[in-house]
């Protein structure tokens, strides 16, 4: 009977789905989005000269799809605000997980006025600073938005 080989590369095996090998994975997920959103035209792609290297960006070129993104963050936080994760619609509490694992939630909140900026900013840091096995054992079909919360806050 044949045998069954391993696979060539370690791509098949169960590491690279590991949620919390996640960091390791970032760079190829990242040029795959920003490959689909260059399609999509929200971005573009440009050769930037770096002193030693040419480095391939992706500047945005729908202003307004960022702007849109923006106004359903602030929404969230601040208007639709839930105060339990289990109860928050899951595209949005995995937007804002992502927007926290890029560093970028200070800019989303910067354009409001100081006291609902110290409200958004209070909430998203009570919701990210949440046990997310603890979360994610009370929220079905949110584990894997806990699980890369985690990831991202062991890296």
């Amino acid at each position: 009977p044949p045998t069954q080989t391993q696979p060539k590369t370690p791509l098949l095996s169960g590491e690279t789905w590991n949620p919390f090998k996640l960091q390791y994975q970032l760079r190829n997920v990242r040029e795959r989005l920003a490959k689909a959103l260059v399609e999509k035209g929200i971005l573009t792609t440009e050769k930037q000269n770096f002193l030693l290297f040419d480095m391939t960006t992706h500047p945005v070129s729908n202003a307004s799809e960022k702007q849109r993104l923006v106004k359903r963050l602030q929404e969230s936080v601040l208007e639709r605000w839930v105060n339990e994760p289990q109860r928050m619609e899951r595209r949005t509490l995995a937007l804002l997980v992502l927007a926290h694992a890029s560093d970028v939630l200070e800019n989303v909140f910067a354009s409001l006025a100081d006291d609902k900026y110290d409200v958004a900013m209070n909430r998203t840091k009570d919701l990210l600073e949440m046990e997310p096995e603890v979360e994610a054992a009370k929220a079905k079909g949110s584990e894997m938005i806990w699980a890369v919360l985690a990831a991202f806050n062991k890296s």
